[in-house]
């Protein structure tokens, strides 16, 4: 069966990889859902209608959301914590959004790493 393919807005999936690209540590994961993550911490991710949304901690995210009038993203009728809407004429501003995705990884930095789910294999 072959992977499902990101089926939003084709420009919003070329500026979020440019995005990443920009970061050599940073790997976009996720077929349909691209998203990046650090030691299991998820902290960004471009949703189906093309919107991105970047995990920040509580000052950075008020910082990020009284400059740019954003919000908080809600996927699926919930509230995502400490993740906020990038607008869309940021997000063609790869060159300004980059600082903003770099305190995003470095605030997912300080996290304590999850455990691996994945059991290993025999």
């Amino acid at each position: 069966m072959a992977k499902a393919k990101y089926t939003g807005p084709p420009e919003a999936l070329e500026l979020y990889e440019e995005l990443v690209s920009r970061f050599e540590t940073v790997d976009r994961k996720g077929a349909a859902n691209p998203y990046t993550s650090l030691n299991g911490h998820m902290f960004s991710f471009l949703d189906r209608d093309g919107t991105v949304a970047l995990r920040f901690s509580t000052q950075d995210w008020t910082e990020f959301t009284d400059t740019y009038d954003s919000g908080p993203s809600i996927q699926y009728g919930k509230t995502m914590n400490g993740y906020a809407i990038v607008p869309a004429d940021l997000l063609r501003d790869t060159e300004t959004l980059a600082g903003w995705f770099a305190r995003s990884y470095d605030y997912i930095a300080t996290l304590k790493p999850k455990p691996t789910k994945k059991k290993p294999k025999k």
